[in-house]
């Protein structure tokens, strides 16, 4: 049932960012200083900790792996 949840408020987010309306549907209007892309940005970090869930890091994608051999090589 969980998974349903987050599935659901991953496609919730994905159809915000892409807003279809073209703009007729906001939670707070872009022409505001400052604070008008906050929703918009509300609704990425809620798709990117529900790609996390499902496995997918994407912030830390191009990260290093930690080698297993701790030892500094100068």
């Amino acid at each position: 049932m969980k998974k349903i949840g987050v599935f659901a408020l991953g496609i919730i987010s994905v159809l915000y960012i892409l807003n279809p309306g073209a703009g007729f549907f906001e939670l707070i209007p872009d022409n505001l200083p400052l604070i008008g892309n906050l929703d918009e940005a509300a609704a990425v970090a809620l798709l990117l900790m529900c790609l996390k869930y499902f496995g997918l890091d994407l912030p830390n994608i191009f990260g290093r792996k930690e080698s297993k051999d701790k030892t500094i090589n100068l």
